[in-house]
């Protein structure tokens, strides 16, 4: 089964729009949303109409989160003052412009999803978060201590997790061994559509594999594949700047970061 999975297109629309028309060289068997459809730029509801006229299966990210509410938080870890003041700017200016359709289902999205696999004589469990299991926003940068990763796959009951939130994509191998068994766990952060921070502005998503042969004993039964594409981007950087929003937003699409 190849499963296609893309996060935080964060309102862009010419990106979401380039990758619908990239993913038509995979011949996918499911796609998922991993969420924040909105913030940082204008076509928040063209997006959401998008997702819901091609009926993807979505969850929740943390701006959605808070524009599905009409807050004033996108719970967004903003480092600096100016960031903190940019940052008012993008959801007050979201909130303005969201439609009550649009909010309504942004409200409405699930936390998670969870997909068991029944392979070979074991089982194989997707979780799809946003940010992490336990919080929507909380970071998993791919510098994390492998311990606490670990741990929050074992509560979670996740043997491969797939997340965005942080906009830089990657995939660690996490090996435990019990009772002389090793058993090997995927974490991969499936990076951004349509707000890259790894400094490559491109959109990106990820292809999952998983076969008849798939098992947590074999590391590399699982096969995860990132993907990057081109699209407008000079369009949705100046929709930034012809717009309330603050222009770093728009260098920010111009430089990946």
């Amino acid at each position: 089964m190849k499963i296609i999975l893309f996060s935080d297109i964060h309102a862009n629309l010419p990106a979401l729009e380039a990758f619908f028309e990239d993913i038509k060289k995979h011949n996918a068997d499911s796609i998922y949303c991993l969420g924040d459809l909105v913030g940082y730029n204008i076509w928040p509801n063209e997006v959401v109409q998008e997702i819901k006229r091609r009926n993807i299966p979505t969850i929740s990210g943390n701006y959605d989160f808070g524009i599905g509410r009409s807050s004033d938080d996108c719970g967004c870890a903003y480092k600096t003052d100016i960031e903190k003041q940019n940052g008012a700017v993008s959801i007050a200016f979201t909130n303005s412009i969201i439609g009550e359709a649009e909010r309504h289902y942004l409200r409405t999205l699930p936390a998670h999803i969870r997909i068991e696999f029944r392979l070979n004589n074991d089982k194989l469990n997707l979780l799809l978060v946003h940010g992490s299991p336990r919080r929507i926003n909380e970071y998993l940068f791919e510098d994390r201590d492998e311990k606490s990763l670990l741990r929050i796959m074992q509560d979670a009951d996740a043997d491969l997790m797939c997340f965005g939130h942080t906009h830089k994509p990657y995939h660690r191998i996490i090996s435990e061994t019990n009772e002389g068994i090793t058993r090997h766990r995927h974490a991969v952060n499936i990076g951004s559509v349509g707000k890259p921070k790894d400094s490559d502005p491109r959109g990106g998503y990820v292809i999952i594999t998983v076969n008849e042969n798939s098992d947590l004993l074999q590391a590399d039964s699982v096969a995860v594949e990132f993907i990057r594409f081109e699209y407008d981007i000079e369009t949705a950087a100046k929709a930034v700047e012809n717009s309330e929003l603050p222009d770093a937003y728009a260098e920010s699409l111009r430089k990946g970061v």
